[in-house]
């Protein structure tokens, strides 16, 4: 036998007919499977403790203690059974290896539901003869399934992804598949294995090969149950925007309180800024900010019982201020480039600093409309221009705090003060006041807002809406 693997794994769970298709995989020539070796409760199969001297305890020490230890010890090419609830450990060593091959097997998941609820009431897990088999009727439990559902496809999908980002395959397997003796013969070829199967193991027969109606006594629920299910996950909200960091740098402390202040961009930036200035009467200029992890972490090392924020705005607001901002008028914020483009390639009404002689108000609806459609295109990937932080989704951006640190607290702009006492309440200081919320211009919100305004924000920002619950903004 001559195989480009070291070792072999099959992802599985119980009920998929992993049991048989071991079976088979130890008649090929050269290739010894070795049962749930990282089962949390045995070491192989029930009941056994150790696995080649391996003892539980030494494979929690070190779990890839174990998979050497199967490597020297067996002759040809070792493999093991994996669910998704053993040792995450050896997932990530066994998917970055590219000199471990991959066998994922599946089955239909109501299928495998039933058998296992079978095989709890009847305690009958294998079957080497029909003539003992124990027939009963269940009892399909829709909660019990829908978690069941969710646990594997978070498991396959984190297979998939696996492969993708590491450039390797897998021969992937369904239960129905391996009842074929030409099937097994591939993945006998895939390992390396040169002489192929002559027949199928008959260590183990099929438990329960009556129609699912004929198993279940409520099938009724079942049919309602699984009608419910989304397949296609057609509420999805694509989401095609580029991933984003933490942006550390921005975030801010306040003088002395344990306060830090993680800003989304094009939220009330400034306005909160103040408000934490104020805790500890100081000027805006005297916040700290400018962080780095290292630093961060030192700060929070320092600061017990310290509490993080983040607010958030409604979305029809904080993108006309980000409009405002970033596309009319002149200074360091406007960016004159992207308002070139805007101009030429979507015909936004955009003038250029010192020429607004003649924007008005209509004007500036149908500028700010036409920002709003070239927004939803740029979020969808649709546009050369670069997704900017002030105009990202603040689902996507929040999300990206997490691979730091999550706020505490996600405020609301619209009850800020609010949010701003209670959480001044928490760190033992007295809450200053909040000053009133600054007009976006030239031309505020509420003089052209609409229903197409509305609507057209929303399209842009579907994610958002339906993560956070966002409203009409008035």
């Amino acid at each position: 036998m001559t195989s480009k693997f070291d070792y072999f794994i099959v992802f599985a769970e119980m009920r998929t007919g992993s049991n048989f298709l071991e079976s088979n995989l130890n008649d090929l020539s050269g290739v010894r499977c070795h049962g749930e070796a990282f089962n949390p409760y045995f070491v192989g199969g029930p009941k056994k403790k150790d696995l080649f001297g391996v003892t539980m305890a030494l494979r929690e020490e070190d779990p890839l203690r174990l998979i050497d230890a199967l490597k020297e010890n067996t002759k040809g090419l070792p493999g093991f059974r994996f669910f998704h609830d053993h040792d995450p450990r050896v997932f990530q060593a066994a998917m970055s290896d590219p000199r471990c091959a991959k066998i994922v097997l599946t089955r239909n998941v109501v299928d495998s539901y039933v058998s296992r609820k079978i095989a709890w009431a009847t305690d009958q897990w294998r079957l080497g003869d029909m003539k003992n088999a124990v027939k009963a009727k269940v009892n399909f439990d829709p909660e019990e399934f829908e978690k069941l559902l969710g646990r594997l496809k978070g498991f396959q999908l984190k297979i998939l992804q696996g492969l993708q980002k590491s450039g390797q395959t897998a021969f992937y397997v369904d239960y129905d598949d391996i009842q074929d003796l030409d099937v097994i013969n591939g993945i006998g070829r895939f390992l390396g294995v040169e002489k192929p199967l002559e027949a199928l193991s008959g260590a183990f027969k099929k438990q329960n090969p009556e129609r699912v109606a004929d198993k279940v006594k409520n099938f009724d629920v079942l049919e309602k149950a699984i009608a419910k299910i989304d397949h296609f996950d057609l509420g999805r909200i694509p989401n095609f925007e580029p991933r984003r960091g933490p942006i550390i740098p921005t975030y801010c402390t306040a003088a002395r309180a344990p306060v830090i202040f993680m800003p989304v961009p094009g939220g009330p930036d400034q306005r909160v800024r103040t408000w934490l200035a104020a805790l500890d009467g100081v000027a805006v200029e005297d916040l700290a900010q400018g962080y780095t992890q290292k630093s961060l972490r030192q700060w929070k090392r320092k600061n017990d019982g310290h509490r993080s924020f983040t607010v958030l705005r409604h979305p029809v607001a904080r993108l006309h201020a980000t409009f405002c901002k970033h596309f009319l008028g002149d200074g360091p914020d406007v960016y004159s480039k992207i308002r070139k483009y805007l101009r030429e390639a979507h015909g936004l009404p955009l003038p250029d600093a010192g020429q607004e002689a003649g924007y008005d108000m209509a004007s500036h609806r149908a500028a700010f409309l036409g920002f709003t459609e070239f927004v939803k295109g740029n979020l969808s990937g649709q546009t050369s221009i670069r997704v900017d932080g002030s105009w990202a989704s603040q689902a996507h951006l929040i999300q990206g705090f997490g691979q730091f640190m999550l706020p505490d607290h996600i405020l609301r702009e619209d009850d800020l003060a609010t949010g701003l006492e209670n959480l001044a309440q928490e760190v033992g200081v007295s809450a200053p006041s909040l000053a009133p919320k600054a007009t976006d211009g030239p031309f505020t919100l509420d003089e052209f807002y609409d229903d197409e305004v509305e609507a057209a924000v929303r399209a842009a920002y579907q994610r958002d809406y339906m993560m956070f619950g966002f409203g009409a903004w008035r």
